[in-house]
């Protein structure tokens, strides 16, 4: 065997190990860790009779180690070595070291609890943080608390802070320094980022840099996913003459892997995504072009079902990445993003625990019985309370939060708990092989890479899942050939996922009474409503691709769905879409882009305890009305409304007076008329000991109220006379006092009566009135018990003020002769008296 930096620490490895239940072993990637630690327990004697372990975060990693172990001992994967993945066993019964993925174990805690034929578990790569890996290392914790001390517990990292882990199971840790050569890493300058090129021609026009400027060496570029990598692949196209350009991602077959990761007789540009970040030692790489990105498993916010997206890796994951040019001598590192830009990225990746929905989780806890678990990092409450209620709906718990029956059943299934529902929803009606698809469909990624030039104009149908599976069978009709399924739109590699996942999950289906045609579709419907029975909707008009969610919000299907007339649907899957400046409003908001019909009848057959019936009043806005509505509801989405031809009389009240108090009292009252009310009740109030107080809020709101008895609408209301609600409301004496200090209006001479205005601007009150009115007067009305003298507004024929004043024989003395002179000429048709103290005012016509 050549030798690993981790060579000389094994020794230390194992004599800690025969002293300590657990370790932690920090070890840069390409120090040998993955494939050197587990040999040497075996070889120590630490497994005993037992099995060792090994969890790995990807599949890749765990074949590809698998088989470098295997060769160092001269045997065939399977023997002495072998791995287990997802879709893959390759072991035997001589296999004394496995190499699994996280989830695996699990399961494998489920079926033997007591891991009796385990002696040591490996977890490698534990800085990854995926949630998998952190329930892995609780179970195990607890099952050495337990009925297993003796099992060893060995936590390996590339860059984790070990002291946490360390004191989590109360374990020395060790260190390993590896072996790295310097390397040069160069970034974009902010021109050239800005630039606006697509990821692959930045990406080839990096790789052309390094072949220009490094003469020697393979060159591995990381991109997100496997996507990029075709198109960067077919960018650098016209370089395979003379060098060999590979992918490496989970999905290639065993020997395309292979080949990227063994050395090559030609200069190998290797495009992989981030399983070659610590997993995979590329032997040759003296270059790396780096992108920045990584596809991050998360979960769709909408569905909760798992998804892939792509995000800015962390600093850490850079100088990871980085670092695979510099295992066998000096190295390059390209960075295609700014200096500014990857100094603003977190340090460290967001642990999934802290970011993933947890549902499947709490499955699995409840079927291994499992109430409370001590966490490295607990998950947080909310998310998981939301998980445990999901799990409720779906019926896999029962109210005390035990595990039922039907949640039995669906854990059997290695899916998401809504698409094992899915799964055994079509089971039980007939058509389980069918449901495989569908959820095999929901677990991959999206199989269609674009629109069939014959179906510009998506199909109509009762669900964008079965669409997809008619697709699909297209696809097998087709014998899965890569031209033939471009030719269809189809992504050959996620169809070939598809294929794989429907395989495995189909042999789990109990045989059952096959169903076709009609009938089977109908199945189908029932069975997507039983996966999400939280994402009932409504069209808010026919033909509107508007909805209402039962969940509460609104969305809109997306123009791609083929569901266009079910009144009732599923949102299966949805996304948030930003709005952008100019955008039509089919490009904003929420955007249901798969969806399954359902009807009422569904909804009482699976969940009649969600429905209800329900009388219901309400204030409709259009005719300022309240009216009467018998509701069929589930849970809070109204499926159907009627007119209600009686309603409650008091109800009606009380929905009016919210509706009138929302509108506010000023609008139901004549323009003004509160407004000048109110202040007559300010002035009173502050003149008089005996005066009437200004009415509070509630007061004002209480009176709105009692107005609304025996009324149901706002015309009515407006027909009501809400200033006399208020005055009654006064007591006697308090009404007198008003009257008395603040009257509404006042006399002049020979009968004329003039309005008051109390502004509520904290100005005195004043009158306005013809100037004639006030012939024969020496001074003006004085209201406040003779306190206060009113502001006289004295106007002119045409209704204008002439002179605004308290002292009124003063105007007559000083400004009235000049003002006479000019009023003759204006108005000679009308009096003007040289002595306007013993002229008499003209007749009233009017009262202001």
């Amino acid at each position: 065997m050549d030798p690993l930096p981790i060579d000389g620490l094994l020794p230390e490895l194992v004599d800690t190990l025969r002293r300590s239940p657990a370790i932690v072993l920090e070890a840069p990637p390409g120090a040998g860790k993955t494939t050197r630690v587990p040999r040497a327990l075996l070889e120590a004697g630490l497994a005993g009779e037992g099995e060792i372990v090994v969890l790995e975060p990807r599949r890749l990693a765990a074949r590809m180690a698998a088989r470098r172990v295997s060769e160092e001992l001269k045997e065939q994967p399977g023997e002495t070595v072998g791995w287990q993945v997802r879709f893959e066993d390759v072991s035997g019964p001589r296999t004394r070291i496995r190499y699994v993925t996280e989830a695996l174990l699990t399961r494998r805690l489920l079926a033997h609890p007591s891991l009796l034929d385990v002696s040591a578990v490996v977890l490698d790569e534990f800085h990854e943080r995926h949630l998998q890996g952190d329930l892995a290392l609780a179970l195990l914790h607890r099952l050495r608390a337990g009925g297993r001390p003796d099992l060893k517990l060995v936590v390996m990292s590339a860059t984790l802070e070990t002291e946490p882990v360390a004191s989590f199971l109360s374990a020395p840790s060790l260190r390993s320094e590896g072996r790295a050569f310097p390397v040069r890493v160069d970034f974009l300058g902010p021109e050239e980022a800005a630039r606006p090129l697509r990821l692959e021609d930045r990406v080839a026009g990096a790789v052309h840099r390094i072949l220009r400027e490094e003469p020697e060496g393979d060159v591995l570029v990381f991109l997100p996913g496997a996507a990029e990598i075709r198109r960067v692949r077919d960018a650098l196209a016209p370089l395979t003459d003379h060098l060999e350009v590979l992918p490496l991602h989970g999905d290639l077959p065993a020997e395309q892997q292979d080949r990227a990761v063994r050395p090559s007789g030609r200069r190998k540009i290797v495009l992989s995504t981030n399983v070659a970040e610590t997993s995979v030692t590329i032997q040759g790489v003296r270059a790396v072009v780096d992108s920045g990105l990584a596809r991050v498993a998360t979960h769709a916010p909408w569905s909760g079902l798992p998804a892939l997206e792509t995000h800015r890796i962390s600093r850490a994951s850079a100088a990871q990445r980085a670092g695979r040019a510099g295992r066998t001598s000096p190295g390059r590192c390209l960075r295609l993003f700014t200096r500014q830009d990857h100094d603003s990225r977190p340090e460290f990746e967001v642990p999934e625990i802290l970011r993933s929905d947890l549902s499947e989780t709490a499955l699995v806890l409840a079927a291994m019985g499992v109430k409370e678990l001590a966490w490295l990092e607990a998950p947080p409450a909310p998310a998981w309370e939301a998980a445990r209620v999901l799990l409720h709906r779906l019926g896999a718990l029962d109210a005390a939060g035990n595990i039922t029956p039907l949640g039995l059943r669906l854990h059997r299934f290695p899916l998401h708990p809504r698409l094992a529902r899915l799964v055994v929803g079509a089971e039980e009606l007939g058509c389980g092989p069918q449901g495989a698809l569908l959820a095999a469909l929901l677990s991959e990624r999206p199989i269609r890479e674009r629109w069939d030039n014959e179906r510009l104009a998506p199909p109509t149908g009762s669900s964008d899942l079965i669409e997809l599976a008619s697709l699909f069978e297209e696809a097998a009709a087709a014998d899965f050939a890569p031209h033939k399924l471009r030719a269809l739109g189809l992504a050959p590699g996620a169809v070939q996922a598809v294929r794989r996942s429907w395989q495995i999950i189909a042999a789990l289906v109990a045989r059952s009474p096959k169903t076709s045609g009609l009938e089977a579709e109908h199945a189908l419907l029932e069975a997507t409503l039983c996966a999400f029975p939280d994402r009932v909707a409504r069209r808010r008009a026919a033909g509107c691709d508007d909805v209402v969610l039962a969940a509460g919000g609104s969305a809109r299907i997306a123009k791609e769905s083929v569901v266009r007339e079910s009144t009732l649907l599923v949102a299966v899957e949805a996304e948030e879409r930003r709005s952008r400046a100019g955008a039509p409003p089919s490009a904003r908001g929420v955007a249901i882009r798969l969806a399954s019909a359902v009807s009422q009848e569904m909804l009482f057959d699976h969940f009649p305890d969600l429905m209800r019936y329900e009388d219901a009043l309400r204030f409709d806005e259009k005719s300022e009305r309240v009216e009467g509505v018998g509701r069929l509801l589930y849970q809070d989405l109204v499926l159907e409304e009627s007119r209600l031809p009686h309603i409650d009389p008091r109800r009606a009240e009380a929905i009016l007076a919210e509706a009138a108090l929302a509108k506010g009292a000023h609008a139901f009252a004549a323009e003004g008329a509160l407004e000048r009310l109110l202040a007559r009740l300010a002035f009173s109030a502050h003149h008089g000991n005996a005066g009437a107080a200004v009415p509070s809020e509630d007061e004002l709101s209480q009176a709105i109220r009692d107005l609304c008895a025996g009324r149901r609408s706002f015309a009515e209301l407006r027909e009501a006379d809400l200033e006399a609600a208020l005055l009654a409301r006064l007591a006697p004496r308090e009404r007198a006092a008003l009257e008395k200090l603040a009257p509404e209006r006042v006399n002049l001479s020979r009968g004329r009566w003039v309005k008051v205005q109390y502004p509520s601007d904290g100005r005195g009150p004043f009158i306005e009135s013809r100037l004639q009115d006030f012939f024969g007067m020496a001074e003006g009305p004085r209201v406040a018990a003779g306190r206060v003298a009113l502001v006289l507004h004295l106007l002119a024929p045409n209704g204008r003020a002439q002179q605004v004043t308290t002292d009124l024989a003063g105007f007559w003395e000083r400004h009235y002769p000049a003002l006479r002179r000019e009023l003759m000429r204006r108005y000679p048709k009308h009096a003007w008296p040289e002595n306007p103290l013993t002229a008499s005012p003209p007749a009233p016509h009017r009262t202001r």
